[in-house]
C-alpha cells in the first residue's frame, strides 16, 4: 500500500506540470488583454503611463516561457502565486480566504448527494418494479432534466415575489455564526446534491440489481440471513465500487457547478472570484484557481482509489 501510494504521488508530478502549463497558456489566450482593460477605464495611473510602461510594471513584457518559469519557481521555492494585477494584493491570500468557503459548499452538496442518492437506490433495487421504484426513478430523471443553476435562479426569484422571502445573501463566516452561515449554505447545497444524486441513484440502484442476482446472495437467501444483513453487508459494499468511482469523476463537476450557485447566492468562494478574475483578465489569480482545483480534484481521485481496498477486500495494490 505504501509503495503504492508513492508511485501515485509521484505520477502526480508530470500531471502537475503539464496541467499547470496547459492553464498557463490557455489563460492568456483568453479574448481581450488586460492591459487594454486597464487603460480603457481611465485611470489615472495607467494613463500617466504607456503601454510598454504599464506592461514592464505588470510583468508581462518578458516572453510567456520566461512568465511561466518565474511563476513555477515562486511557488515551488517560495509558495507564491503572485500577486493580482488589478488589487496588487496576494494571490495567495485570496486563496485561503475563498477555499474554505467552496470547500464547505461542496462537502455539503455532496453530503447531500450521497444521503439522497445511496439510500433511494438500494431501496429502488431491492423493490424492483413496485411504485416506490418508480417515484425514485421518475426523481432521478427530474433531477437529471432540471439545470441546477436555473433551479437555483427559480429558488431566489419566485419566493421574493409569492412571499416576500429570499435566501440570505450576506455572507456569515462559519467562525462567527454557525447558524447563520448554514443557513445561507443549505440551500445551494441541497440544490447541487439533488442534481449530483440523480446518476449516483440510477448507477447505484443498477449495480445494486445486478449484485442481487450474483450466486453469493443467493447463497446468503438460502443460509436464512435476514434482508438487512443481505443488502448491507454482501450486496452494497460490492456494489458500491462503481459508485465511488463516479463520485470521484464527479467532483469537478462539483467545482464548476459551485461556481454558478455561488454567483446566484452571492457566496464569496474560489467561483465568486473565478468569474471576478475572469472578467477582468486577471491572470495569477485564473492559473491559481485553476491549479488549486486540479490538486484537488487530483488528490480526491486518489482517494478514492484507495477506497476500493476497504469497500473489496479482493483488491491488492502492487
Amino acid at each position: 500500500m505504501q509503495a503504492y501510494i508513492v508511485r501515485r504521488v509521484l505520477a502526480l508530478i508530470p500531471t502537475l506540470f503539464f496541467a499547470s502549463l496547459i492553464v498557463f497558456v490557455t489563460v492568456r489566450m483568453i479574448p481581450g488583454d488586460v492591459i487594454d482593460l486597464m487603460l480603457s477605464q481611465n485611470d489615472i495611473a495607467a494613463s500617466k503611463m504607456g503601454r510598454e510602461q504599464l506592461e514592464q510594471a505588470l510583468g508581462l513584457d518578458q516572453p510567456m516561457w520566461i512568465q511561466y518559469g518565474r511563476w513555477v519557481g515562486a511557488i515551488l521555492f517560495h509558495g507564491d502565486f503572485g500577486r493580482s494585477l488589478w488589487q496588487n494584493t496576494p494571490v495567495a491570500e485570496q486563496l485561503l480566504q475563498r477555499l474554505p468557503v467552496t470547500f464547505e459548499l461542496g462537502l455539503m452538496a455532496l453530503i447531500v448527494g450521497l444521503f439522497v442518492a445511496i439510500p433511494i437506490g438500494v431501496y429502488s433495487a431491492i423493490r424492483q418494479d413496485t411504485p416506490g421504484d418508480y417515484v425514485a426513478r421518475s426523481f432521478s430523471i427530474l433531477m437529471l432534466a432540471v439545470p441546477s443553476f436555473w433551479l437555483g435562479t427559480m429558488v431566489m426569484v419566485f419566493p421574493s415575489i409569492w412571499w416576500g422571502w429570499s435566501p440570505p445573501i450576506q455572507f456569515v463566516p462559519f467562525s462567527k455564526d454557525p447558524w447563520g452561515n448554514l443557513s445561507q449554505m443549505i440551500i445551494p447545497s441541497i440544490i447541487l446534491g439533488c442534481a449530483l444524486s440523480a446518476i449516483t441513484m440510477r448507477l447505484t440502484r443498477t449495480m445494486m440489481l445486478e449484485v442481487l442476482r450474483q450466486d453469493f446472495i443467493r447463497t446468503a437467501w438460502a443460509k436464512g440471513l435476514g434482508e438487512r444483513l443481505v443488502v448491507a453487508r454482501h450486496a452494497l459494499r460490492n456494489a458500491l465500487i462503481p459508485v465511488v468511482t463516479l463520485i470521484g469523476l464527479q467532483a469537478p463537476l462539483l467545482i464548476g457547478g459551485a461556481v454558478i450557485m455561488e454567483q446566484i447566492f452571492v457566496i464569496p468562494g474560489m467561483g465568486l472570484l473565478l468569474l471576478d478574475a475572469v472578467s477582468q483578465r486577471d491572470y495569477p489569480i485564473i492559473t491559481g484557481v485553476f491549479l488549486i482545483v486540479g490538486v484537488a480534484v487530483m488528490v480526491i481521485n486518489l482517494i478514492v482509489d484507495l477506497s476500493y481496498g476497504l469497500l473489496d477486500p479482493k483488491v491488492r495494490y502492487r
